[in-house]
């Protein structure tokens, strides 16, 4: 039988898991993290168990916050094991796992007045967030803080009753102002061009709805550094559970499964202090810009390349898409010609070797990430991560042939059938306007492109206009497969 994840358990997992060398009854909170999901608990909470083990910062444990209801389930699991999550690290060719504890608490989910109180307190330097990147209230047309959203409009009317995470924010920052405490950082985990920049705009951008006196103190006195965060981490389902009780005998409520790699780049810029991360592997450096858009467009922009032909073809995993020769060779073809071109210099650090490191990381057949995984929230994602390449490229006067083919991919996938005439299940969270227009698309694929607030200035674009109605029509006319071989061939 499996032993069950608990502290008092440990001895007993050690026998076949690593543990953490530190007691959380000698932790204290230092961070209020919103978000406690998978990515979170892979990466953040993985560098401070790091330091822990070290012997050192251990005024810097974490307290989960969170604000939506899948936030109860997590926190729920989590309480029923003694805030512990078993890590399992997977590679081609072995498997470890290991139990972290940086966690001292989880505030119950959606109470303001105990996130307020626990913001508040002094010992609490710094509000960590990963909230997706469709949780920052962004307008996908203009990149810009959408301050017209219900839930902001919302909390403005509302200050001392804010639900949103925003909300929840500044209502901390102005309980601390008031009683004369320095303002805690604000540390964006999330993949966002610019996090820190973006969640400074949302902040200030809500205090500027209903005070703007203090929406200025907010930018002149808070600091938010931007940051870059990476590490493959699929979700956690019954075959994951399955997994590390078959494999390493525990018996966890949600573990985390990932691969071995890791990255965490950050600005240091931290008023009232912050772990030693430096000591277990993060990077600080002046400016994240180059890392982080190295990161966004080869990376993301890459499982976003073969996220949507997997989808249509119905492949499950995402290292059976690059078991696939035409999504492989379609992924290294935009890549090398399309998105690694146009990014720019990053310090000590070789493009094409980090492409290369891409493309092995998502062939790892141990990491069991899904392509519905990937295909997830493209209406956020495609902004973010695939058009800003296909502009740039335009205003360089050069071709987006496969990068307008992969913003057709989606919209050929969102019109929720795959190839073989599978139904596809709602993946966005603007999923019936997205079919609803996919399917529109079918014969007029300007009707996608009229998305203004997904395309913005694309949609009239004559060049990518083109290139996207050419690779719609022609998806609809021979299917995926066919497109993708003509597009390899240079006939597309």
């Amino acid at each position: 039988m499996p032993t069950e994840l608990k502290a008092d358990n440990l001895e007993a997992i050690s026998r076949f898991a690593a543990v953490p060398r530190y007691r959380q009854s000698d932790l204290t909170a230092g961070i209020v993290h919103f978000g406690v999901g998978n990515f979170h608990r892979a990466h953040q909470a993985v560098y401070l168990d790091e330091l822990f083990n070290l012997g050192l910062d251990h005024d810097w444990a974490l307290i989960g916050a969170g604000t939506r209801d899948t936030d109860i389930a997590m926190r729920a699991a989590l309480e029923s094991q003694d805030w512990l999550t078993s890590v399992v690290e997977q590679e081609a060719a072995e498997s470890r796992v290991h139990v972290t504890a940086p966690m001292v608490g989880f505030l119950p989910v959606g109470d303001g007045a105990a996130i307020i109180a626990q913001l508040a307190d002094p010992a609490i330097r710094i509000v960590s967030l990963t909230i997706t990147e469709g949780g920052y209230y962004i307008d996908p047309a203009t990149q810009q803080f959408a301050a017209d959203h219900p839930d902001i409009v919302g909390d403005a009317r509302s200050p001392d009753a804010p639900r949103t995470v925003f909300g929840l924010i500044l209502a901390g920052l102005r309980r601390r102002h008031d009683a004369g405490i320095p303002p805690f950082t604000v540390m964006s985990c999330d993949n966002i061009p610019g996090n820190g920049h973006v969640t400074q705009n949302a902040v200030a951008g809500l205090a500027e709805l209903s005070d703007p006196a203090f929406a200025s103190w907010i930018r002149n006195s808070v600091a938010f550094p931007n940051g870059m965060v990476d590490r493959i981490t699929p979700a956690t389902g019954a075959r994951e559970r399955q997994l590390i009780a078959d494999e390493f005998g525990i018996a966890d409520r949600w573990p985390v499964f990932c691969e071995g790699f890791k990255q965490w780049v950050l600005e240091d810029r931290f008023p009232l202090g912050r772990p030693a991360l430096e000591k277990v592997g993060v990077q600080f450096v002046p400016d994240v810009a180059p890392f982080e858009l190295m990161k966004i467009r080869i990376l993301n922009g890459g499982h976003a390349t073969i996220a949507y032909p997997a989808g249509l073809l119905d492949i499950h995993f995402v290292h059976e898409a690059m078991e696939h020769p035409l999504i492989r060779a379609f992924l290294e073809k935009v890549e090398r010609e399309e998105i690694v071109p146009i990014v720019p210099p990053v310090p000590d650090t070789s493009l094409d070797d980090y492409y290369a490191l891409i493309e092995r990381r998502f062939a790892n057949p141990k990491i069991g990430d899904t392509i519905q995984r990937l295909c997830l929230d493209g209406s956020n994602r495609q902004p973010k991560f695939i058009l800003p390449s296909a502009r740039d490229r335009l205003a360089a006067g050069q071709s987006v042939t496969g990068l307008a083919l992969v913003s057709a991919l989606w919209a050929r996938y969102c019109y929720g059938e795959s190839d073989s005439g599978k139904p596809i299940p709602a993946n966005d969270p603007n999923w019936e306007r997205l079919t609803a227009q996919a399917r529109r698309a079918k014969d007029d694929p300007g009707a996608w492109l009229a998305m203004t607030d997904i395309f913005g200035d694309l949609s009239t674009n004559p060049a990518y206009v083109e290139a996207f109605t050419h690779a719609l029509g022609t998806l609809w006319q021979v299917g995926t497969s066919a497109t993708l071989t003509r597009y390899l061939a240079g006939q597309l």
